[in-house]
């Protein structure tokens, strides 16, 4: 059964590049309390409330150089003082708590056997490590078939995520947290939400590619899957009706000998939604302010029930310029956030930003689709502002995978986009200065430089367009054939053509406008025989005829290399729906999206990657 649904589009690049001067190698936060392990000393029947995790009556601490028990009269309870995990002896899951300050816990964890059935009671549990900075339990649980599985629960000082690493007869975990919001960031176009309002199916298969997000609570925690599996794929289970149906969990397999982390992003308002995103073109003011400063990723969900992924300009002072945070901090001027005016702001040019005092606004567009609500925000990496004491869902990646491995399983290198040449606007900007003051002779080698620059930029567009057009041609070709292999395919294949059709569009209306390089040389070099060193009355009427045709040369290749990427973003994000809906195109849809990302790779700026 297919079903119209949105999946809002997200991904995960973990750059926090010390050169940028907004990032840190590693989030290091100031741990709450200590490490600490306790035996309840009497088994509960349900889960731990605050104020007997807070009295802890009866239990009995073990200290790092105390010999661990042989088995716990009671609970097994761990802390780091920023998370704290409970395995009940009457109990078949783990248990992630917020520190002791929520009524249940915040995340259950329930270890599944081959072909998912999972744990149905705990045999044992023991403490295997606890020293200072580590805590670690063992805990073996069986199944009602009497299958057993074990694994290790560790939880290290300061961190916030729950590392698990399987051991025997463990293929996966589930993880229970129930929420109307599932996400998948895609951090090389836009993220995969799921929206379990608009799913009727029990369960969905979805991209796993390392990163799965739960948003928790009414917005005051952020449940994190993170894992080193990404060869398959993340199954949802759903349930409920109406607008009360949740997402309840996600079921994540281990592959061989490879962890999961569950952590926890929690502060107040660490991720919002609104229910519309006002009127297309028109400043809508949020009832929301971020709670601190950071990169945060706004999602919109869009007409063609695709979703839109943004960046929120954060605003320095009043009536002054914004800063865009990037994934790398890489653009084309240097490694610092990208600077957006004002009349970039009010002419719509990006949908949502905030003021100074953190107040979000919106100003949703209609191009190429409708976006509309619900609008989730959440923090996606942090700026120099960042409260050293709060994590986002890179610092948190990154923590768990560790700077190398999150380098390349996001690859870093393939997010940082290129400038090559100057733009044409500014060939024009400086001829126009140069020959408005009749300074051409004097600055001949100047005016010879902003032609060959010209060049250099015009070529280097092109050439990201070009590989637009060859990817949509050689994936066309590929859709076709698996049509013709997998005639039942035939219907979701051709959704995926129609998306790669609308490329053929947006060259068509441009064709005659893009010119190529070989017409900017040709018209460089009639520049260099009539106006280069030309000194008449109309010197400056000649070098703006040369400038206005270059501008629109170039204007256009922008447009267009822009709308390419679109429509590759588009396709990589059905292609992920896809997988979702229709076993049967798991295989066709995977390939779909790794060559989409190839192509995404190393953006021209004008692309307006990562926007």
């Amino acid at each position: 059964m297919r079903s119209s649904f949105a999946f809002v589009g997200i991904a995960s690049t973990l750059a926090l590049l010390s050169r940028t001067g907004t990032a840190v190698e590693k989030a290091e936060p100031q741990a709450r309390a200590g490490m600490a392990v306790w035996d309840t000393g009497r088994p509960s029947a349900e889960s731990l409330l605050p104020e007997a995790i807070s009295a802890k009556t009866g239990w009995s601490q073990i200290q790092p150089d105390q010999k661990p028990p042989a088995s716990f009269t009671g609970d097994a309870v761990a802390t780091n003082g920023r998370i704290l995990v409970v395995i009940r002896k009457q109990g078949a899951a783990v248990e992630v708590h917020s520190g002791g300050e929520v009524a249940a816990p915040r995340v259950r964890c329930v270890l599944q056997a081959a072909g998912g059935e999972p744990a149905a009671r705990l045999i044992r549990v023991a403490l295997v490590e606890n020293t200072k900075g580590v805590v670690c339990l063992e805990a073996s649980f069986q199944t009602t078939k009497g299958t057993g599985l074990a694994a290790r629960f560790r939880i290290k000082k300061g961190d916030v995520a729950l590392e698990t690493v399987p051991g025997a007869g463990a293929s996966g975990l589930r993880v229970e947290c129930p929420g109307r919001f599932a996400m998948l960031p895609d951090f090389f176009a836009d993220d995969i939400v799921i929206d379990a309002a608009k799913i009727p199916l029990a369960a969905v298969e979805v991209p796993s590619e390392n990163f799965v997000l739960h948003m928790a609570g009414n917005g005051e925690a952020i449940a994190m899957c993170v894992f080193e599996n990404r060869d398959q794929d993340v199954r949802l289970t759903l349930s409920g009706d109406g607008e009360k149906r949740v997402v309840t969990g996600s079921e994540i397999r281990f592959g061989k000998d490879r962890k999961i982390w569950i952590g926890l992003l929690e502060a107040p308002q660490i991720w919002h939604v609104a229910a519309k995103a006002g009127d297309t073109g028109k400043v809508s003011r949020m009832d929301w302010k971020i709670p601190f400063r950071a990169q945060w990723r706004v999602d919109f969900h869009r007409t063609d029930d695709l979703i839109d992924s943004s960046t929120l300009l954060l605003q320095e002072k009043k009536d002054g310029d914004y800063l865009k945070p990037t994934l790398t901090g890489d653009v084309h001027s240097g490694w610092a956030p990208q600077k957006i005016t004002p009349e970039q702001v009010r002419k719509g040019y990006y949908p949502a930003w905030s003021d100074p005092e953190g107040q979000v606004y919106l100003m949703p567009s209609d191009w190429p689709a409708v976006l509309r609500g619900p609008v989730i925000l959440f923090p996606m990496n942090r700026v120099a502002e960042t409260p050293p004491d709060l994590f986002t869902v890179v610092d948190l990646a990154r923590n768990c995978l560790g700077a190398g491995p999150c380098d390349y399983i996001l690859d870093l290198e393939g997010h940082k986009d290129q400038y090559k040449g100057r733009a044409t606007c500014g060939v024009r900007d400086i001829l126009g200065r140069i020959y408005s003051n009749k300074q051409q002779k004097e600055k001949h080698d100047d005016v010879e430089k902003c032609l060959k620059d010209g060049l250099t930029f015009v070529t280097h567009i092109r050439s990201r367009v070009a590989a637009y057009l060859e990817f949509a041609n050689k994936t066309k070709q590929y859709l076709a054939e698996q049509g013709k292999a997998h005639a039942e395919l035939k219907g979701s294949i051709g959704g995926l053509e129609k998306i790669l059709q609308e490329m053929d569009a947006c060259v068509a209306a441009r064709q005659g406008k893009i010119k190529t390089p070989a017409d900017v040389a040709e018209m460089n070099e009639q520049f260099r025989k009539d106006v280069l060193d030309y000194e008449g009355p109309d010197a400056l009427e000649k070098c703006k005829k040369y400038t206005s045709a270059l501008v629109e040369i170039g204007g256009n290749q922008d447009e267009l290399v822009a709308e390419c990427r679109r429509v590759v973003k588009a396709l990589r994000q059905r292609a992920g729906i896809v997988m979702a809906m229709e076993p049967g195109m798991a295989a066709v849809a995977g390939e779909i999206r790794t060559r989409t990302q190839e192509v995404l790779r190393n953006p021209a700026w004008h692309e307006g990657a990562n926007k």
